[in-house]
């Protein structure tokens, strides 16, 4: 549904209106998402406000909220007696919820998530390195017990990609690292139900997929930090690549 739709939805129930905030969030997804396809390409004007404002049915104040915001994202510049110029991709804000959503579904070469991966795999090897030096026995015994839970959880890919999460927040934890775990939660997040990020799930893959953990959990247990931070990088790297349903190389996570 366009924001002109769920514009016209939500004002026509009961002669209702949605408050200007809610309005420039709508506004806003629509404008993010033409954006990032290219409708209004880089180096590029926005219409100006009266044409926005006919295109969404909305008010001045709502089209202003909706360009501040998209000013906050790194999408588009506003300078006086210039207009809003739409800006470079390479300074949108790449871990806002809209703009990398929009990335992903535009991205055919899956060049996006080959991204998210390799950043991953850079911050949990090493908070997987920190974890091996910090982990105490209580620790240990929840990675154990997650490990030989999803080796019985192989046939059911819901129950087992939650157990998945939880092995890796565990050793996030473990890390002490909260910067590097908020960044990586907020990414997975973000596409951990997207079925390009999932891709191939069948049990062999489960399968595949726990051999990697038990080599991080008895990494970790013998703490060993080298050998934690090479087996999380790894297993990353090769989960990702045999998941990984796409069209071309995955390059960017060659090393």
């Amino acid at each position: 549904m366009t924001a002109s739709q769920e514009i016209a939805r939500d004002t026509s129930i009961r002669g209702r209106t949605r408050r200007p905030t809610n309005l420039a969030r709508a506004v806003t997804a629509e404008l993010v998402e033409r954006i990032v396809r290219g409708v209004h390409p880089s180096g590029t004007s926005l219409p100006p406000e009266p044409i926005l404002c006919k295109t969404f049915s909305v008010s001045r104040t709502v089209v202003r909220e909706a360009v501040k915001i998209l000013q906050e994202k790194g999408l588009v510049k506003v300078r006086q007696g210039v207009g809003t110029t739409v800006t470079s991709p390479s300074i949108w804000d790449m871990l806002d919820e809209l703009v990398l959503a929009a990335t992903i579904a535009e991205d055919d070469s899956l060049a996006i998530l080959d991204d998210l991966v390799v950043t991953r795999r850079v911050l949990e090897s090493d908070m997987a390195n920190v974890a091996a030096r910090l982990a105490d026995g209580t620790t240990v015994e929840r990675l154990r017990v997650l490990v030989d839970r999803m080796d019985e959880l192989v046939d059911d890919q819901v129950a087992y990609h939650e157990h998945d999460r939880a092995f890796h927040d565990t050793v996030m934890q473990a890390s002490g690292n909260r910067i590097a775990r908020a960044v990586v939660r907020s990414l997975e997040g973000q596409v951990v139900n997207s079925v390009r990020y999932l891709g191939r799930t069948e049990r062999t893959l489960c399968v595949a997929s726990n051999q990697g953990h038990r080599r991080i959990y008895e990494r970790i247990a013998a703490h060993d930090p080298e050998g934690a931070a090479e087996a999380m990088f790894t297993h990353i790297t090769e989960a990702w690549i045999i998941r990984r349903s796409g069209p071309g190389s995955p390059v960017r996570l060659r090393r």
